[in-house]
């Protein structure tokens, strides 16, 4: 019953704002369109369309905010009236009275605000559609003064988005239930992964913890700052971090006139992302305009401000090793093994055609080559290369969900920062560098540092352990292992036999150069 009524209030919203105007004007069915203003007689229109769109977005709740969030960075896609309103969405979503929120901040701290806060700004400084913001200042550890942002959770929220999120669970079902091609997209698996994220943000105590871990990835790339946490006064319903100073990232002008290197800033938010992607697998995966800013301080000018670490990606090392040699494959245009990596990693069945499926990505991924990204829409690459391996039987990957989400806010970011920003030869460089590092000698020796400590524990324990298996094993087996036993000594002392020649032949080598250093002097 609760589903139905929420269902049908989005209806009622959805009518009551003219929403059905965006849609209907493409099918020419004067009923509905009848049937829409019966249903929501006394509506207004005389408000732009873009207006409209955001307020019902707004009414409906955090998560459509956070839909409109999404599109507010993908000006290629929407007319400039709409992506101008929903931008209004990043950081202007209406207060609730500062009241409430400086009783949820007594009541997480069982004190009142006078004794946790020097100053207290009650006017919010930004409003989200999760949490707002308040400045403050207050005594850190050693006495001294510190300039804090406070961010207080919306009160109510947990209630309206289990509603929201058990009609979305409700229409996956339905729509897995339409057909096959339905059913591959993994409706109900993807909802669950915005289940998932979605009551991660509303855990503040969580975000803190996100941001101090970024802040420690960070720490010597020189690309980013990250506010500091005061875990003293950190709670799961308010948060108190180190109060930043920057600029928004979409107000171009503004950082053009302040001397900033726009190009190079659009190609450090390229490397930064592919850095938390590839190198650490933990990455900010809400990088709308809102939450990215820049730094016009001279300790660290043009560098990217972070904000707002509600929601975070992480990908295994599996996860990160087939997206890098996917990527690599797709900047050298090897698509034959774009397609086999699709069949190793289980995306398509093992008897798919490798060619017919390299063809296929071929059609969608060659004439974005060596375009500027003012002229390139990743949105409509995934979208074709989806389209055009549907045959294939591709199965969406829930995990690779918010990744997929991240992508495109940062492409709608570098559209906005700089639109020439060639996307493929900037993160080209460091994939192949990243590559190397992963396949290359450094990386077994800091892999077998890493498992020294496990293998120093378990080699005194193997005659032990290798003796009780032979006992257990059947005679048959017996011979085998004994066989295998054997060749393995006598490479051992091949091994060893090589290794006394190489020192041999070093310590020859020291040998002739002393001796020749003698001779001279």
């Amino acid at each position: 019953m609760r589903r139905a009524y929420r269902g049908a209030f989005i209806v009622w919203i959805a009518l009551r704002y003219g929403l059905d105007e965006l849609v209907l004007t493409s099918f020419q069915k004067p009923w509905l369109r009848v049937l829409a203003r019966v249903v929501s007689v006394g509506r207004n229109l005389d408000a732009p369309r873009g207006q409209r769109l955001r307020e019902a977005l707004e009414r409906l709740g955090p998560i459509f905010v956070k839909f409109g969030q999404v599109l507010s960075t993908r000006r290629d896609l929407l007319p400039p009236d709409i992506a101008n309103e929903l931008a209004r969405l990043q950081d202007s979503v209406p207060p609730f009275p500062s009241a409430q929120a400086v009783a949820i901040i007594e009541r997480s701290f069982r004190r009142p605000l006078g004794t946790i806060f020097s100053t207290f700004t009650h006017e919010p400084i930004a409003s989200a559609s999760i949490a707002q913001v308040h400045f403050a200042t207050l005594l850190d550890r050693r006495g001294q003064e510190r300039a804090v942002a406070v961010k207080v959770l919306r009160p109510g929220m947990r209630r309206v988005i289990d509603q929201d999120l058990a009609l979305m669970r409700m229409m996956a079902g339905w729509v897995e239930g339409l057909s096959a091609d339905a059913k591959r997209l993994k409706p109900r698996e993807v909802v669950a992964e915005f289940d998932k994220y979605l009551h991660d943000e509303l855990d503040l105590l969580r975000e803190a913890a996100n941001a101090a871990q970024l802040r420690r990835n960070m720490a010597g790339l020189n690309l980013v700052l990250i506010p500091e946490m005061f875990w003293d006064w950190c709670h799961s319903d308010v948060i108190v971090m180190e109060r930043m100073h920057g600029v928004p990232i979409n107000q171009i002008e503004r950082l053009r006139e302040a001397g900033v290197d726009i190009p190079r800033l659009a190609r450090d938010g390229v490397t930064l992302f592919f850095t938390q992607v590839f190198r650490d697998g933990f990455f900010h995966a809400d990088m709308h305009p809102g939450n990215i800013q820049v730094s016009l301080d001279a300790a660290s000018f043009g560098r990217y401000i972070s904000l707002d670490f509600g929601i975070v990606g992480t990908l295994t090392e599996f996860d990160k090793e087939y997206l890098a040699q996917n990527f690599n494959a797709f900047f050298r245009r090897d698509y034959k093994r774009v397609a086999e990596l699709h069949v190793e990693s289980g995306w398509v069945s093992p008897d798919t055609r490798v060619d017919e499926l390299e063809s296929s990505i071929r059609a969608v991924c060659e004439p974005y080559f060596d375009r500027p990204l003012s002229e390139i829409s990743l949105g409509m690459v995934l979208m074709r290369l989806f389209q055009v391996t549907r045959r294939f039987h591709v199965e969406i990957q829930p995990q690779l969900v918010l990744l997929q989400k991240t992508l495109l806010n940062i492409e709608g970011l570098g559209r906005q920062i700089d639109p020439d920003l060639d996307l493929w030869s900037t993160a080209k460089p460091f994939l192949e560098k990243w590559m190397i590092d992963q396949m290359g000698p450094r990386q077994f020796w800091r892999r077998l540092r890493h498992e020294a400590p496990r293998y120093a524990k378990l080699l005194p324990e193997l005659p032990r352990l290798l003796h009780d298996y032979l006992r257990q094993r059947p005679q048959d087996h017996r011979r085998e292992i004994e066989e295998l036993l054997a060749a393995q000594q006598c490479t051992n002392r091949l091994l060893q036999m090589l290794i006394y020649v190489g020192m041999g032949f070093v310590l020859g080598w020291l040998a002739a150069v002393v001796l020749r250093l003698r001779f001279f002097f």
